[in-house]
């Protein structure tokens, strides 16, 4: 393909990191197939994000309020009729931008919680794809929220789905008993239809069953996983972290086999933001000095490809769930809310990469329980089927972005079409 003709890919990621992340490295591998991209963030976001990449364009939108985030000064329901307004007319006049400078668009990617997004391209003739951040069976619960084959809240259990295991209270998404997020994440499913494509960010050998079962009602291609190249496959050049890595962390990793825990006596590198710092027992970070290391951020992906770590100990993020998996490292779950209930339940209960932490009454999860989990990982009996899913999982996740891996040729399929519907437009 001859590079210099061709066109530019524009993406519109939901305005978080942890969902800017994972779009931007979707389209680094549309770069290293070819094409231009460019990340469209608001302004408020771009204004305080500390990494970028040379691969990707950094461009603006406004979301009507631009000096704070998007949910910070309205609820939920008004701050996204205040984006869908001002995103709407702000995407619109930058692809007019870049086309009055010859640079054509010749795509829109747009996360799945911003499903305004689609109108624009839709008007303008260009090809649209929606892309799912979560796993499958989380977005196969949005939908049937979304069509009502759910009620609101969830009242009967187990609940069953097809490709899903049976799902109990603790692992059904909790966005749905609050209202305004329930219809905020469940509307991600109102204009799926219109999209050409629909992305999600996994890969389909980890959830064969529920992309089968989902595509009888809405048919999702894998991309994932979208963690930088140098972790996987090293196909695309350049493609490692956003900045530079926190040297204390990796000294550390230098020095012995890492473990986590002060009660279980393993070393551990333990992230604690600078407002939860206080949290921590006094004199806590002293005591354990010579065993630990406490620090408020961390490269976790340069954390977790080291060999000297045995576990993580994860609240269950989908991006932290799915690096633990691709590299192959063992995960002690301890869920919060949202997505993450589920997550905890695939990271023991179908894929056999960790065990989840149980809570007592009140939902605390005493020390004890977490030093046992750790143990269960790292010693236990179950230690050498998690070790065995985690070794498998990481191989297939890397097969998956290889070339003609099952992500791979779903990426190419979309270049496939964009090609020709360049060819129209320069012909």
């Amino acid at each position: 393909m001859d590079k210099e003709k061709n066109g530019r890919i524009l993406a519109v990621p939901f305005p978080s990191p942890g969902h800017i992340n994972p779009m931007t490295q979707l389209c680094k591998r549309l770069v290293s197939k070819g094409f231009k991209a460019t990340i469209v963030l608001t302004k408020f976001i771009a204004k305080n994000i500390k990494g970028k990449s040379d691969l990707v364009q950094i461009e603006t939108i406004s979301d009507g309020d631009d000096e704070f985030h998007i949910f910070a000064r309205q609820s939920v329901p008004d701050s996204v009729v205040r984006f869908t307004k001002h995103g709407s007319e702000s995407l619109g006049q930058l692809i007019y931008k870049y086309e009055s400078l010859g640079d054509t668009i010749v795509c829109v990617i747009y996360d799945s919680l911003l499903p305004w997004v689609v109108q624009v391209p839709k008007k303008l003739g260009l090809i649209s794809v929606v892309f799912f951040t979560q796993q499958s069976a989380v977005n196969f619960f949005g939908y049937y929220f979304y069509h009502k084959l759910l009620p609101n809240p969830v009242v009967q259990f187990p609940v069953s789905i097809p490709g899903l295991p049976l799902i109990y209270l603790q692992d059904i998404p909790t966005y749905g008993i609050y209202q305004d997020h329930h219809t905020f994440v469940a509307n991600q499913f109102s204009t799926v239809d219109k999209a050409d494509f629909a992305f999600v960010n996994t890969f389909y050998e980890l959830e064969e069953e529920v992309l089968e079962a989902m595509s009888k009602v809405c048919q999702m291609m894998t991309v994932g996983p979208t963690i930088p190249s140098f972790y996987l496959e090293n196909r695309i050049e350049n493609d490692r972290v956003w900045a530079e890595p926190a040297k204390g962390c990796l000294d550390l990793l230098k020095l012995a086999k890492l473990k986590i825990s002060r009660g279980s006596n393993y070393n551990f590198l333990w992230v604690v933001k600078s407002f939860e710092m206080e949290k921590l027992p006094e004199n806590f970070i002293e005591e354990t000095s010579d065993k630990g290391l406490i620090v408020q951020w961390c490269p976790q992906l340069e954390v977790l490809s080291n060999k000297a770590v045995g576990c993580i100990l994860s609240h269950c993020g989908w991006n932290s769930t799915i690096e633990a998996i691709s590299l192959g490292v063992p995960i002690v779950a301890m869920p919060m809310w949202a997505d993450q209930l589920t997550n905890a339940k695939f990271i023991q209960d179908v894929w056999k990469v960790g065990v989840r932490v149980k809570r007592d009454e009140n939902g605390i999860a005493g020390r004890e329980e977490i030093e046992a989990c750790i143990r269960e990982v790292t010693d236990g009996e179950r230690a050498i089927e998690i070790k065995e899913s985690c070794a498998k999982w990481k191989t297939l996740a890397k097969e998956a972005v290889s070339e003609g891996g099952t992500s791979d040729r779903n990426i190419s399929e979309l270049v496939s079409k964009l090609t020709g519907s360049l060819d129209l437009k320069t012909s």
